[in-house]
């Protein structure tokens, strides 16, 4: 499977955590092995909270979007985030490459569990359980409180 990214979603689209042209964000790329999706990231300093430190938020944005991924990438669908639990084992440190894994765990017509970690020189820093909703077109445009791009419509439930 090729890499996945945020050129999915269409030109310009705002993603922080996968968006391509986010001036910020963290254009993350995605790929699938063995079942689970696995992004690299190497954080800098525009991204820590304590010196020398990813800010925590900003660790769960990570983590959050790469439990998204799972979803996008291995059902062909989008959920959006209804509940996460994070667990923070170690600091992730700015200017050391991490690695983030996810995979689903459970998942129902409506409602998917994905599991992610993130490790960093071997070492497990984050793990965290996150629980998506997926909706159909019109519960994605009422959440959204406007119209779906058409290039997102394709992985509406």
């Amino acid at each position: 499977m090729p890499d996945l990214d945020g050129h999915i979603f269409g030109a310009g689209q705002p993603c922080f955590g996968c968006g391509p042209d986010h001036p910020i964000g963290f254009h993350l790329r995605f790929r699938e092995e063995a079942g689970a999706i696995v992004t690299t990231f190497t954080p800098s300093e525009k991204y820590q909270g304590p010196p020398g430190i990813m800010h925590g938020g900003l660790v769960s944005t990570l983590a959050d979007e790469l439990a998204a991924w799972a979803i996008i990438a291995l059902l062909g669908k989008f959920g959006f985030t209804a509940q996460m639990t994070c667990k923070f084992a170690k600091p992730v440190r700015i200017g050391v490459e991490l690695e983030g894994r996810s995979k689903i765990s459970r998942e129902t017509p409506r409602i998917v569990q994905v599991e992610a970690k993130i490790t960093q020189a071997g070492e497990a820093c984050f793990s965290g359980d996150f629980t998506f909703v997926l909706l159909d077109r019109a519960g994605a445009e009422k959440m959204l409180g406007r119209s779906l791009p058409e290039a997102w419509a394709k992985f509406a439930r």
